[in-house]
């Protein structure tokens, strides 16, 4: 740890001393102490674009060009490197998608048609879901935006919003259809085609649909001979199966019921009031959302068509299963507040939000299980909260993460700055304005401001009533922010306002 604040001291300090084993890096973040967003530039004149995000690597960063004193243009900072369209003529992107490989050479886009409102129902559709006629995933190269390879759902509803119906892990993609509850895995190859791995829903393993169809043709073939076609009222085998995913869930659930008690009576009791009687429940969960845990294994969260089409799930039943995709089984069960998958996130949170084997991207994120700041405010946080039920609830109601939602900017590490996360934090997502400058006060001394960003020099009607959002996106290693000032969450910024070192 650097013993002074002057920057040239410790740019001296630096070259005479060696950070122990493994802290190289976050040694040198320290300078970022020095280095911070000095200057607004209030309203810049912008092309009619969305901005998303930045790529861990910033992009191209190695142009010195001098500022211009009347810096009001966004062209002063970005220089455009390609246009390339992608919807079709009845298609539009998907302005909150956007997810890329870690070496930051490939980049996956989003567009569909609008929503279906009376989507009729089909085969394997569940009711109550939406359809869109269309849905593309591209496959982009960003180096020049060559569009290499692209996926199509028909008359299907994947969630795009905030990259919520997609996960990707190293050159994994998983896809969740909502409509025909099918988790589609995909692997980005070298050459940059998207190539089909397995699907996971009605079926789990390649040949379950084959054996299942020669199984129904066999039995078909069996009754034939027996009553020579007058059995018209049995139901058809075709409709009768649960999925594949289903079957699998099920037979977890009263494996681990049955395993509860070694009393034969005791058991049976157990079984009937634990599965038996919630048997219609489970049988009517839906898959909602998924993330990859590592290659293998995903983490599948469970629940009724309401919640996925409400806003507030704090309060709606859920589940949560940890599936193996090589032996297709499920390994782990939890209820939406159980305290043993609360622990596991306290624990092992960078666990549920790396992307990679060994993720560059996590390295420069804090969360409660690698900074001592979070943690000590998460604890906080439940100690303060009046059921630690409800609590629970809360915290386990963002899983799985949404992919690639958090910045590795170094003004949002905890061990370097404090702010007020209900104002601004490493999430990437619009908050509600406030007049007042969003401090940033150093770590170290706790009395010192290092930093402020204000969304506008004049903010919101004199009578208060004015509500507005901010979105602020960080560079991942410069001192520059940007941030969009929306009159409200559906409509395009008002204002964009460009935060740098001058």
């Amino acid at each position: 740890m650097f013993k002074t604040n002057n920057v040239a001291s410790r740019i001296f300090e630096r070259q005479i001393r060696t950070p122990a084993p493994g802290t190289s890096v976050h040694s040198a973040r320290r300078f970022y102490e020095n280095l911070v967003p000095s200057f607004t530039i209030y309203d810049v004149e912008c092309p009619d674009h969305s901005f998303f995000k930045f790529t861990d690597d910033g992009e191209d960063c190695d142009n010195n060009q001098e500022l211009p004193p009347q810096a009001k243009r966004f062209e002063s900072f970005f220089t455009q490197l390609y246009v390339k369209p992608l919807a079709s003529c009845n298609e539009l992107i998907c302005k909150d998608f956007f997810l890329y490989m870690e070496s930051n050479q490939y980049g996956i886009f989003a567009t569909s048609t609008a929503q279906i409102q009376d989507a009729r129902g089909t085969d394997g559709a569940i009711l109550g879901v939406p359809s869109f006629e269309k849905i593309t995933i591209h496959l982009l190269r960003l180096e020049d935006g060559f569009k290499l390879d692209e996926k199509v759902f028909h008359n299907d509803c994947v969630n795009l919003t905030h990259n919520m119906g997609a996960f990707l892990y190293d050159d994994l993609l998983a896809v969740v259809s909502l409509r025909y509850q099918t988790i589609h895995i995909l692997q980005i190859r070298d050459s940059g085609n998207l190539v089909d791995v397995r699907a996971i829903g009605a079926y789990c393993r390649e040949d379950d649909e084959l054996f299942l169809n020669s199984s129904s043709q066999l039995a078909g073939n069996r009754g034939d001979l027996v009553d020579n076609g007058t059995n018209h009222d049995q139901p058809n085998s075709n409709n009768s199966f649960l999925s594949g995913i289903k079957q699998r869930l099920l037979s977890f659930i009263f494996r681990e019921i049955w395993s509860e008690e070694t009393d034969q009576t005791q058991r049976v009791q157990c079984l009937k009031k634990k599965f038996y009687f919630h048997f219609q429940d489970y049988v009517d969960l839906v898959i909602l959302k998924v993330q990859f845990l590592d290659r293998h294994h995903l983490l599948i969260k469970f629940g009724s068509v309401d919640v996925g089409a409400s806003r507030n799930t704090d309060q709606l039943p859920a589940f949560f299963a940890v599936y193996n995709m090589e032996t297709t089984e499920i390994v782990a069960f939890y209820q939406n507040a159980a305290d043993e998958l609360y622990l596991l996130f306290e624990r092992f949170c960078d666990h549920f939000q790396a992307t990679s084997i060994n993720s560059m991207y996590m390295n420069f994120i804090s969360s409660h299980s690698n900074n001592i700041h979070a943690l000590e405010q998460l604890k906080s946080m439940k100690n303060k909260a009046t059921s630690v039920s409800q609590f629970v609830k809360k915290m386990l109601s963002s899983l799985p993460l949404n992919c690639q939602s958090m910045s590795p900017s170094p003004y949002f590490d905890q061990s370097l700055f404090r702010f007020d996360e209900k104002l601004i934090s490493a999430t990437d997502r619009p908050r509600q304005s406030t007049d007042h400058p969003i401090r940033f006060i150093s770590r170290r001394q706790p009395n010192i401001l290092k930093f402020k960003i204000k969304t506008g020099p004049e903010f919101g009607g004199a009578d208060g009533r004015s509500k507005k959002y901010s979105h602020f996106l960080f560079h991942p290693a410069w001192p520059l922010a940007l941030s969009f000032i929306q009159p409200s969450l559906f409509l395009p910024p008002s204002a964009v306002n460009i935060h740098f070192r001058r």
